[in-house]
């Protein structure tokens, strides 16, 4: 039985814009605050994980790459990826890195140098000089793209190698973004209990 698909089936297709755009201007990294705001804004008013179960594109293009295009081996993950320690502890790791993110786009806001770089997996540092030629805005918006931009570009791969070795959406039992709402979800259930 063919369901007929929603607007919000297509979504994959901006996940994967969002990471041409910021390929070839950095302020496009901007536009990924929608997934980060959205599904913590429909978990604290809804109460629910409507965003992660039907609208996150990134979700989405590695069910298409994994299952339609068949690069997933389609394995289960490890017990210990879907442990809650691993969820959390990444979850901290994940805020840590974005905490310096934050730090550095305020240490150029206060003065110092913009660095045009675009660091992947959190250590190694490629520069993107080409993405970013100056604009009406001030450097610290564009230390904010840099930093975003490598956050999401890591986490997209990090997503896309646990696609390739066990199901499509592994990342999404670990995904930082879906344990952060599934804590709103759990501190709202548990609130309208009392």
């Amino acid at each position: 039985m063919n369901k007929s698909k929603k607007w919000y089936d297509y979504l994959w297709i901006f996940s994967a814009i969002y990471l041409v755009l910021g390929f070839f201007n950095i302020l496009f990294a901007w536009l990924g605050m929608i997934c980060f705001i959205t599904p913590l804004m429909i978990a604290i008013i809804k109460g629910n994980k409507a965003y992660c179960n039907k609208y996150c594109g990134r979700g989405q293009l590695f069910s298409l790459l994994g299952g339609r295009f068949g690069l997933s081996r389609k394995k289960d993950m490890p017990k210990w990826m879907r442990s809650p320690y691993f969820r959390y502890g990444f979850l901290i790791f994940f805020l840590t890195m974005f905490g310096i993110m934050i730090w550095n786009t305020y240490l150029v806001f206060v003065g110092a140098d913009l660095k045009q770089v675009v660091t992947l997996f959190w250590a190694f540092k490629l520069p993107w000089h080409w993405a970013y030629h100056g604009t009406l805005f001030a450097p610290w918006v564009a230390q904010f793209a840099f930093g975003f931009y490598s956050v999401m570009l890591t986490s997209t791969l990090i997503g896309f190698i646990t696609m390739i070795l066990f199901k499509p959406r592994s990342w999404c039992v670990y995904c930082p973004m879906g344990t952060m709402t599934q804590m709103v979800c759990k501190i709202k259930s548990h609130n309208k209990e009392n």
